[in-house]
């Protein structure tokens, strides 16, 4: 009988045909430990530089309109003992992505945390002492190879959906949007062009909005249908995936995107998010800021405006009043005159507005008339 030989050759996952993104993805996580092999064979201290993702690192774009990421880096050393652990969890984030590129799988944030966590051999020391002690090392991982988290195979869980006159081929499978039923279809956290593909689109604009509740309304009176357009929404302050599929739209398929969101500092600071990016994702802007992006309401006349009734405001807290400042001193809104006023207003009232706050007028008046008529007027902020 023969005997059965289980050795494999270096221990190695069989070569698989990549696609030119995880070909790219794969030829950074391979130089950034060439350059630590290189450093240890030249009787130097190993050490990763990562970029610094602190406020002082970042800074407004007023060309590319965007929130963009400074030169700043901090040093990570192997033997230096206050970051030796640091430095060690960033090469065991980009040896399990790398893994996961290698056998072409993907896996959630939690799922790389538990795939990389273990007990240190002949030690008590753990590699994380829970998600949160993971989870920013993924960030750097992702800045010091200028790349997405979701091109490292990493995905975060699905929240929000979309429904309209736009056909997709998602993972091999065709996805008529315009025949999803009331939930929509389910963005998922990966909507990069390998995965998701725009295949047919009739659309002429894309409207977010903030919450599932009023994007069940659009949804259900067909919005998308009368007025030829796309629906989205992020259940409140958008995840990764629908903010990266909002930049594709309207920079591959040049489709206006339009933000129906609260009158509130949070609804404010969503839109900022949106057209400018965010400081935690800095690095990202580039590849998830929408510029372009409009902001369609609710406005703080709107109040006097539409006729509402004091029943549903909302008087602002402490907190709101100071978040409200703080986001008019931003570089991207200090020097708009309409945003200015549009802030002022809104402290001036003393209250904020759900964009729901319109159901009392009609269940429907935001879907027939609010929304149409903001877009007749082109009454917007930008």
């Amino acid at each position: 009988m023969a005997k059965k030989n289980n050795s494999r050759t270096n221990n190695s996952t069989p070569q698989r045909e990549m696609n030119s993104t995880d070909q790219k993805t794969m030829a950074a996580l391979t130089g950034l430990a060439d350059q630590i092999v290189s450093a240890a064979e030249r009787g130097r201290a190993p050490h990763l530089d990562i970029p610094s993702r602190s406020l002082s690192n970042v800074r407004y774009n007023s060309s590319k309109r965007f929130i963009e990421m400074g030169s700043g880096k901090n040093r990570r050393e192997l033997f230096n003992l206050s970051q030796a652990k640091s430095y060690m969890q960033t090469v065991l984030v980009s040896s399990g992505c790398k893994q996961l590129i290698e056998e072409d799988k993907s896996t959630s944030i939690r799922g790389l945390y538990y795939l990389l966590k273990h007990t240190i051999e002949g030690a008590r020391e753990e590699t994380f002492d829970d998600q949160s002690d993971c989870d920013p090392v993924i960030e750097d991982v992702e800045v010091t190879l200028n790349t997405l988290r979701e091109e490292l195979h990493v995905y975060a869980s699905n929240r929000g959906s979309m429904v309209g006159n736009i056909t997709l081929i998602d993972s091999g499978d065709e996805i008529d949007c315009s025949r999803m039923g009331s939930g929509g279809y389910s963005i998922p956290s990966i909507v990069e062009p390998e995965v998701v593909e725009f295949h047919k689109c009739d659309a002429k604009f894309v409207l977010h909005v903030e919450k599932d509740t009023v994007w069940r309304r659009f949804n259900e009176d067909k919005f998308w249908r009368k007025h030829d357009c796309i629906l989205t929404h992020g259940g409140g302050q958008p995840p990764r995936g629908v903010r990266r599929l909002l930049h594709r739209l309207n920079h591959e398929l040049q489709l206006p995107v339009y933000c129906l969101l609260d009158n509130d500092p949070w609804g404010y600071y969503i839109y900022s998010v949106l057209k400018q990016g965010s400081i935690n994702l800095a690095y990202e802007s580039r590849r998830m800021a929408v510029p372009n992006a409009r902001y369609v309401g609710l406005r703080s006349k709107d109040y006097e405006r539409c006729g509402l009734s004091p029943s549903v405001t909302i008087n602002l807290s402490e907190t709101d009043i100071k978040r409200a400042k703080q986001i008019a001193s931003y570089p991207w809104f200090e020097k708009k005159k309409p945003w200015q006023k549009e802030i002022e207003q809104m402290l001036k009232n003393g209250f904020k507005l759900e964009v729901e706050a319109l159901i009392s007028k009609n269940i429907s008046y935001v879907t027939e008339e609010y929304v149409p008529a903001r877009l007749n007027d082109q009454d917007f902020l930008d």
